[in-house]
C-alpha cells in the first residue's frame, strides 16, 4: 500500500544520523488519500539518508510495514495531485456555472411559458368573443332566412289570392257578359217578369260575394315590412361597426408598421452596441492576458533574483568560511578524537559516499528546475505569438509549470542547505582525521579556497540587469493595470447600456407582438363582417323587393276590387231604376 511519509533524522553523538519515516497519509484503492492517525513512524532504509529531514517521500509498504520498493521523492507526485485538484476545482466551478446558466435558462423558459399561457388565455377569450359575435350574426342570418321563408309563404298566399281573384274576375266577366245579354234581351222585350228580376238579383249578389277582401293580407304584408325594417336597422348597425373597426384596424396597422420599423432600427442599434461591447471585451481580455504574461515574467524574474541571491550568499559564505563555525558546534570533536582511527576513517568514507549521492540527487533536482525554467520561458514566448484559441491552453500549461517550478524550488531550498551542512560536517571530520593521522596541513578549507570574486561580480551584474528588467516590467504592469481599469469601466458601462437596450428592445418587441395579435384579431372581425354582411344585405334587399312587388300587386287587386264593387253598385242601381224602385 502506498504511503506519504516525512523523512525524520536523529543525529548521534558521533555525528552519524538515523533516519525514520513518519507516515502521514495512505492512498486508497479509489486513488483518494486518507490521513494516518497518530504519530506512526517506521525505520527508514539506507537510501533515506539521501533526503534531508522534512522531505516528503512515497513509500510502498506491505502488510508487515516493510518497504517493498525504493523510496521516491513526493514533490512531483504532490505537484500532480495539486494540479489535478486545481483542475477538479476549475471543472467543478465550470459545472456550477453551467448549472447556474441552466437554472437561469429554465427560469427564463418558465417565465416565457407563463407569458405564453397568459397570451393563449387572452386569445381564447378573444376567440370566444369572436365566436359569440359570429353566433349573433348567425342568429340574425337565421332570422333573415325565417323572414324570407315568411315572405315566401306570404307570396304563395298572395299567389293563391291572385288566382282566386283571377278566377272571380273571369267569373265576373262571364256574369257581366250574361248580364249584358240579359239587359239586351230586357231592352228588346221591354219588360221583365219576377223570375228574371230574381235571377238578375241573384247574379248581382253572387258577383258581390266573389270580391275578395284584402285587409288581412295587407296586415300580414305590413308585419313583414316591419320585420324587414328591423333587420335592416340591425344590419345598418353592423355596417357602422364594420366601418369603425375597419378604420381602427387601419390606424392600428399603421401604428404596428411604425413600431415594427422602430424595432428594426433599435435591433440594428443593439447589434452595433453588442459588436462594440464584444470588441471592448476582446480588448480587455487581450490586456488581461498581456498583464498575466507580464506578471508571470515578473514572477519568474523575482524567482531568478531570489535564486541568484541565494547562490550569491552561499558562494559568499563558502568563500569566507562562515558556515564552518555554525556546523562545528554540531559535532562532538572530543568524541571523534577518542574513537579508533579505523572507525573514524569508515565514518569519513560513509560521509563522503552519502555526500556524493546527495550531490547527484540535488544536481538532478537542479537540472529539473532549470528545465522547468526553460519550459516556462518557451511557453511565455509561445503565448506572445499564439492565437486566441491556442493561448488558453498555453496559459493553462504555463500556470501548471509555474506551480511546479515554485513547489520544486521550495523543495530544493532545504536540500541546498542540507548539502552545505553535509559538506561542512565532512570537512570537520576530515580535519579531525588529518590531525590524528599527523598531516600538518589540516586547514581543509584553506587548501580548497577558490577566488570567487569574479563570479560574485558577474552575479552582481546579472542581478542588477534582472532588477532593471523587473523594474521595467513592473512599470509596464502598472500601465497595463491602469489601462485594464479604464477598459473595465468602459466594458461595465457598455454592458449596462447594452442590457438596458436589450431589455427595452424586448419590451418593445413584446408590445409589438401584442399589437400584432390585437390587429390580427381586429382584421379578423373586419373580414368576418365583410364576408357575412353583403350576402345578408343582398338577401334582405331581395326580400324587400319581393314585398314591394307584392304590395304593388296587392294595390292592383284592391283597385280591381274597388272597380268590381263600383260595377256591382251601378248594376244594382240600374236594376232598381229599371224596376222602378
Amino acid at each position: 500500500m502506498l504511503y506519504l511519509a516525512e523523512v525524520q533524522k536523529k543525529t548521534s553523538f558521533i555525528g552519524g544520523s538515523k533516519s525514520e519515516l513518519k507516515l502521514l497519509a495512505c492512498q486508497r484503492t479509489d486513488q483518494s488519500w486518507t490521513a494516518v492517525p497518530g504519530e506512526e513512524a517506521i525505520p527508514a532504509p539506507d537510501e533515506a539518508n539521501n533526503y534531508n529531514s522534512g522531505v516528503l517521500v512515497l513509500a510502498d509498504l506491505g502488510t508487515n510495514r516493510q518497504i517493498q520498493r525504493p523510496l521516491t521523492e513526493a514533490s512531483r507526485q504532490l505537484v500532480n495531485i495539486l494540479q489535478n485538484f486545481s483542475r477538479q476545482l476549475e471543472k467543478s466551478k465550470k459545472e456550477e456555472e453551467e448549472i447556474d446558466q441552466w437554472k437561469q435558462s429554465l427560469t427564463y423558459q418558465s417565465q416565457e411559458l407563463n407569458r405564453r399561457e397568459m397570451e393563449m388565455e387572452a386569445r381564447l377569450e378573444q376567440l370566444q368573443e369572436i365566436e359569440e359575435e359570429f353566433e349573433r350574426l348567425e342568429r340574425e342570418r337565421q332570422e333573415i332566412n325565417n323572414s324570407r321563408s315568411e315572405s315566401n309563404k306570404l307570396k304563395q298566399e298572395l299567389d293563391r289570392n291572385r288566382q282566386q281573384l283571377d278566377a272571380a274576375w273571369q267569373q265576373l266577366q262571364i256574369q257581366q257578359q250574361r248580364l249584358d245579354e240579359r239587359v239586351a234581351e230586357v231592352e228588346q222585350s221591354a219588360g221583365l217578369d219576377a223570375q228574371q228580376v230574381s235571377l238578375i238579383q241573384e247574379l248581382i249578389n253572387r258577383i258581390a260575394s266573389a270580391i275578395a277582401p284584402t285587409d288581412a293580407l295587407r296586415e300580414q304584408l305590413h308585419l313583414a315590412f316591419e320585420l324587414v325594417n328591423n333587420q335592416q336597422a340591425t344590419l345598418d348597425y353592423n355596417w357602422q361597426q364594420l366601418q369603425e373597426q375597419q378604420a381602427a384596424a387601419q390606424q392600428m396597422q399603421a401604428e404596428v408598421d411604425h413600431a415594427h420599423q422602430d424595432v428594426q432600427n433599435r435591433s440594428i442599434e443593439s447589434q452595433q452596441g453588442q459588436a462594440s461591447l464584444e470588441e471592448a471585451r476582446t480588448n480587455l481580455q487581450v490586456q488581461q492576458q498581456t498583464l498575466e504574461v507580464k506578471q508571470a515574467s515578473a514572477n519568474l524574474l523575482r524567482l531568478q533574483l531570489q535564486t541568484q541571491e541565494e547562490i550569491y550568499q552561499q558562494i559568499s559564505r563558502l568563500a569566507t568560511g562562515q558556515d564552518e563555525g555554525k556546523v562545528t558546534q554540531k559535532i562532538d570533536v572530543e568524541a571523534l578524537e577518542k574513537i579508533p582511527l579505523g572507525e573514524l576513517e569508515g565514518i569519513v568514507q560513509n560521509l563522503q559516499n552519502e555526500l556524493q549521492k546527495f550531490v547527484r540527487f540535488v544536481n538532478d533536482q537542479q537540472e529539473e528546475l532549470n528545465e522547468k525554467r526553460q519550459t516556462i520561458a518557451e511557453l511565455q514566448s509561445q503565448i506572445a505569438s499564439s492565437s486566441q484559441h491556442d493561448r488558453i491552453a498555453l496559459e493553462s500549461d504555463l500556470a501548471s509549470e509555474q506551480d511546479g517550478y515554485q513547489l520544486l524550488d521550495q523543495t530544493l531550498k532545504p536540500q541546498r542547505t542540507s548539502l552545505a551542512e553535509r559538506e561542512d560536517i565532512l570537512k570537520q571530520h576530515i580535519r579531525v582525521l588529518q590531525q590524528r593521522q599527523g598531516i600538518s596541513n589540516v586547514n581543509v578549507s584553506d587548501n580548497q579556497k577558490i577566488d570567487v570574486e569574479p563570479l560574485l561580480t558577474q552575479l552582481t551584474a546579472q542581478r542588477q540587469q534582472l532588477e532593471e528588467q523587473l523594474q521595467e516590467l513592473e512599470s509596464q504592469i502598472a500601465q497595463i493595470t491602469t489601462s485594464i481599469e479604464q477598459a473595465q469601466g468602459i466594458v461595465t458601462d457598455s454592458t449596462s447600456q447594452q442590457e438596458a437596450r436589450q431589455n427595452e428592445l424586448q419590451a418593445i418587441q413584446q408590445n409589438l407582438q401584442n399589437q400584432w395579435v390585437a390587429v390580427a384579431e381586429l382584421w379578423g372581425k373586419v373580414n368576418l363582417y365583410q364576408e357575412s354582411l353583403p350576402p345578408t344585405q343582398d338577401n334582405l334587399n331581395w326580400i324587400r323587393q319581393k314585398l314591394e312587388a307584392i304590395e304593388s300587386y296587392l294595390n292592383h287587386i284592391q283597385e280591381t276590387s274597388d272597380y268590381q264593387v263600383h260595377t256591382v253598385t251601378e248594376m244594382q242601381q240600374l236594376l232598381n231604376n229599371f224596376m222602378g224602385i
